[in-house]
C-alpha cells in the first residue's frame, strides 16, 4: 500500500518516523516537501521535493503512483496545496486526512487581537505598539511594507524577500524555542507588540507566554479552514490509526 504525506512539518516528520518503525514491508511512504526552506528537516522513507502542478498535476501524479492514501500534513496557512489536495482527492476517489495540531487558544493574562489577515494585522499595529515582534514566516511582509515609523523584529528560517519594512532586523532561527530565550528576546529589543500565525504546537508557543507575562499585545492572524469534508486527526498516532483502518480494514474511524 502507498501512502502519501504531504509534509514540512513536525507532524508530518513523526508520522513517516512512526510507520517507519513499524518496519511495515506491505507500506510504502512518500514524504513531499514544497523545497521553500533551504535544508529541511528530512523524513525517513521516500522524499519527493517541489509541487505537483496544481489539483490536475497532484490527481495525475496519485494515479501514476499509484496512491492509496493522502495525509495532508501540511503547515495549518499552507492554503493552496491543502485546496488541491482535496480536489485531487476528490477527483481520483483516494482518501485523503487532513493532519492539524491544535490551534492556540488565550488565557487568563493573555491579551489577544484576533485578525482574519497579514493585512487586517498591520492594520491594527500603530495603535498597539511601535517595536514589533513578526513571527509569520518569510512571506507576506509586504503587508507591512507600509509601515515606515514601526522597527520590526522578523523570525524566519530563511532570509525573507523584498518588499519588507523599512525599518527590519532579521532573525534567522528555527524553533523549538525556549521560554527564557524567548524572555530575553523581548527584553532585550523592547518589543511591546507580538504578531504570529495561529500555527499552533509547543516548539514555538513559548512566546505567547514570554509576551502573556510582560504584558505584551498579541495579534493572531487565524488559521484558514481545512476544505469542507475532510476528517482531521489531530495528531500523528490519530493519523496512524486512520491509515490502519482506512488501508488494512477499509473502515474509517470517528475522526471529526
Amino acid at each position: 500500500m502507498h501512502v502519501l504525506i504531504l509534509g514540512g512539518t513536525t507532524e508530518a516528520r513523526r508520522l513517516a518516523e512512526n510507520l517507519a518503525a513499524g518496519r511495515r514491508e506491505d507500506l510504502r511512504v512518500t514524504s513531499s516537501l514544497a523545497g521553500r526552506v533551504s535544508a529541511p528537516r528530512l523524513p525517513p522513507g521516500e522524499v519527493r521535493m517541489g509541487g505537483f502542478g496544481g489539483a490536475e498535476g497532484l490527481a495525475r501524479w496519485l494515479g501514476e503512483q499509484a496512491v492509496d492514501a493522502v495525509v495532508d500534513a501540511t503547515h495549518p496557512f499552507a492554503e493552496t496545496i491543502s485546496s488541491n489536495a482535496a480536489s485531487a482527492a476528490a477527483t481520483t476517489g483516494v482518501p485523503l486526512l487532513a493532519l492539524r495540531r491544535p490551534g492556540w487558544v488565550p488565557g487568563p493574562g493573555d491579551v489577544w487581537h484576533e485578525t482574519g489577515s497579514l493585512e487586517e494585522a498591520a492594520g491594527l499595529l500603530p495603535s498597539l505598539g511601535r517595536r514589533v515582534f513578526l513571527t509569520t514566516g518569510r512571506l507576506g511582509l509586504s503587508a507591512f511594507a507600509a509601515l515606515e515609523d514601526l522597527w520590526f523584529l522578523v523570525r524566519s528560517v530563511d532570509a525573507p524577500q523584498a518588499p519588507a519594512p523599512a525599518r527590519i532586523e532579521v532573525l534567522l532561527d528555527r524553533g523549538p524555542f525556549t521560554l527564557q530565550g524567548e524572555r530575553e528576546l523581548l527584553r532585550r529589543h523592547a518589543i511591546d507588540v507580538l504578531v504570529t500565525k495561529d500555527s499552533g504546537g509547543e516548539a514555538t508557543a513559548p512566546k505567547l507566554t514570554a509576551a502573556r507575562e510582560a504584558g505584551v499585545p498579541v495579534v493572531v492572524i487565524r488559521r484558514p479552514p481545512v476544505p469542507t469534508g475532510i476528517p482531521v486527526a489531530p495528531d500523528p498516532e490519530a493519523a496512524a490509526a486512520w491509515l490502519d483502518d482506512r488501508i488494512h480494514r477499509g473502515a474509517s474511524p470517528d475522526i471529526d
